[in-house]
């Protein structure tokens, strides 16, 4: 049983880090080179691919690494702990940073915003790059964790 937690921990974790990890270095970057308006059609056409998907594999992570924390009775149980963590706080990130901006976005004329329009770009990208680096502490903790247990 603990061999399976590890495992679906351990490439949920890295499926979370990588997608955070691509969009801060390649993805984010081509979106702050576009213009306004079509930066705001681009980035709703790439959320609609990452939502439900991120969350489950978020939670699968955590979840069998708060099961791992519980069930391994050694010193590993504190790094999976860490690692549950730190995928709950890069959840939180998003929930309470990212998906507040993208659902902003949603409701945008891409051709008509308004004059007032206050890019989001620069606080949208400082978020992503603060869960991804949740989720990469998270993927190094729980990697740690399930070599010593």
């Amino acid at each position: 049983m603990s061999q399976i937690l590890a495992v679906l921990a351990l490439t949920a974790a890295g499926v979370g880090a990588g997608v955070l990890t691509a969009v801060a270095i390649s993805v984010f970057p081509a979106l702050c080179a576009m213009p306004p308006g079509r930066y705001v059609e681009t980035h709703r056409m790439f959320g609609k691919g990452f939502h439900p998907t991120m969350p489950i594999v978020f939670n699968v992570g955590m979840f069998s690494a708060f099961a791992l924390a519980l069930v391994e009775r050694d010193a590993s149980s504190i790094p999976f702990a860490a690692g549950g963590l730190a995928l709950l706080a890069s959840q939180c990130v998003s929930h309470l940073g990212n998906v507040p901006i993208n659902r902003r976005l949603a409701v945008l004329d891409p051709e008509n915003l308004p004059e007032d329009w206050d890019d989001p770009r620069p606080r949208w990208r400082f978020l992503n790059k603060v869960r991804a680096s949740l989720a990469v502490i998270a993927l190094a903790l729980i990697a740690a964790a399930t070599v010593v247990s």
